[in-house]
């Protein structure tokens, strides 16, 4: 990209993602995998190609970074790359634009939250970029701000271009988004939303075996790589670019599929010497979540070869109900008594109805406002719950508990039986291994989750695993 006085380049894409990334003529693409293929290089060069070629101040782009203090590597990028390229070029670092001798002009920007979006209403932007996408909770900012990605000059491309690597607070939507590992490569031209098609969208896989440049100049990158990981799915992450992890931070510790998850086994196969219960938290503009649980009396059955419940006091989540659009973190707007319907009737189709005693639920069901009250209307549908502890400190006592059934679902390296009760979850709740396991911890406080993130499921199963629940007698008596 451009020759310097001694008629070398100053930069070009290296062989591989690099040159796919730049040449791709999908309108949405995304640049992700491993840590150090030259994702950001190549993020600030897909704007600087269509610099100079005869657009002028028609071509304009937008590249964000969630807080401030994140763009500061790409202002450094951009300082050392565009001055070599571009003769003539200018940063104002009061406003944070580029601005090339032919007028094309590139803000750096950083968007925290989807009302940060007023700020650019009305704005048009032929390219957006975004860098480490799933440093943002949820899609919103991403897809809010594509109501500016336009121009008006014919012919004139435009684009929406993002980098990641796998792991932190967004790893679930941005994988379900671009489908991945499964659609890495191929270009995604039959997502709908509100039953309009979308524009095509891709994501390009980067491998840090592809940057020799970086691995001449540091030959013990790799080693450094994996002395900063945390722990072993942020090792993969960052080194093979795995899409598969639990990613986030509050359980991935500890969390392990093959342990902690049961065949699907039939719900009415659960001993009736089991307790069962059910748990709530609400949503409406946001999804609700049922979850059924069975705890075990240390009578335990066994289902495809696996014995489940060996532990008296084993809590399994046996079957779910999560109340969401196909939309991550969309709820579907349901009333609640046509949610309490559901509930029996589902209870009815897996042969458990009259089994399920009320569990605990979101204490906000129990707020009255102008007259209504969710609980009281759930319960003239046949289905009570018990108001979960939400005094001081009972979010983190909660998650801790969480953590604790999960360590207690691990038998000893030592070969002996458990003896703690564990966490188990069936095979047949899809939303909750979507869901939990990558839930992220909060910057803020690290024994709290971070609750922009999708963590309603999660909160349903603290709710369970909380334990003691505050007035559980006086709750019954009044038959909630």
């Amino acid at each position: 990209m451009n020759e310097n006085g001694t008629g070398n380049w100053v930069w070009s894409p290296q062989p591989g993602s690099q040159v796919a990334f730049l040449a791709c003529p999908v309108y949405e693409a995304l640049y992700e995998g491993t840590r150090g293929p030259g994702k950001t290089d190549a993020l600030i060069m897909d704007f600087a190609q269509d610099c100079g070629v005869g657009w002028g101040p028609e071509w304009r782009g937008i590249l964000f970074r969630q807080t401030y203090k994140q763009l500061q590597d790409v202002i450094h990028k951009t300082k050392v790359w565009f001055p070599q390229i571009f003769p003539g070029i200018t940063y104002n670092k009061a406003e944070l634009i580029w601005t090339w001798p032919t007028g094309e002009e590139l803000l750096l920007r950083y968007m925290n939250r989807p009302d940060d979006y007023d700020n650019y209403h009305g704005h048009g932007y032929p390219w957006m970029g975004w860098e480490e996408l799933t440093n943002w909770p949820t899609k919103d900012c991403y897809v809010r701000m594509m109501a500016c990605s336009r121009s008006t000059v014919v012919g004139m491309p435009t684009r929406v271009r993002g980098t990641t690597n796998p792991y932190g607070v967004g790893h679930n939507w941005v994988k379900t988004r671009f489908r991945l590992p499964q659609m890495r490569g191929q270009v995604i031209d039959d997502s709908y939303r509100d039953g309009r098609l979308e524009p095509p969208r891709v994501a390009i896989h980067g491998r840090l075996a592809e940057n020799q440049i970086l691995l001449r100049a540091e030959p013990n990158y790799i080693q450094k790589i994996a002395a900063a990981a945390r722990n072993p799915a942020e090792l993969a992450a960052w080194m093979e670019g795995d899409w598969e992890i639990t990613s986030g931070g509050m359980f991935d510790d500890i969390w392990a599929a093959d342990t902690h998850v049961v065949p699907a086994f039939p719900p009415d196969g659960v001993p009736r010497s089991w307790h069962l219960n059910r748990t709530f938290d609400w949503g409406s503009s946001k999804p609700f979540s049922v979850g059924w649980w069975g705890e075990s009396s240390g009578e335990p059955f066994v289902f495809e070869g696996r014995r489940i419940g060996e532990v008296p006091g084993d809590l399994v989540r046996i079957a779910e109900w999560y109340g969401y659009t196909g939309e991550r973190n969309v709820g579907v707007r349901m009333s609640a008594a046509d949610i309490a319907d559901g509930i029996v009737d589902r209870e009815d189709d897996m042969g458990i109805k009259g089994r399920v005693k009320p569990g605990p639920a979101d204490a906000s069901i129990y707020d009255v406002e102008n007259d209504v009250c969710i609980a009281t209307d759930m319960k003239k549908q046949g289905v009570r719950f018990l108001p979960a502890d939400k005094s001081p400190g009972s979010r983190k006592q909660g998650w801790e508990q969480v953590r604790k059934k999960m360590k207690g679902s691990v038998r000893p390296s030592t070969g002996e039986p458990r003896e703690l009760p564990g966490l188990f979850i069936s095979a047949r709740c899809l939303q909750f291994l979507e869901t939990v396991p990558s839930l992220a911890r909060s910057d803020k406080d690290l024994d709290d989750v971070n609750t922009e993130a999708e963590d309603h499921i999660a909160d349903e199963v603290r709710y369970r695993c909380r334990g003691k629940l505050r007035g559980e007698k006086d709750v019954t008596q009044r038959s909630f």
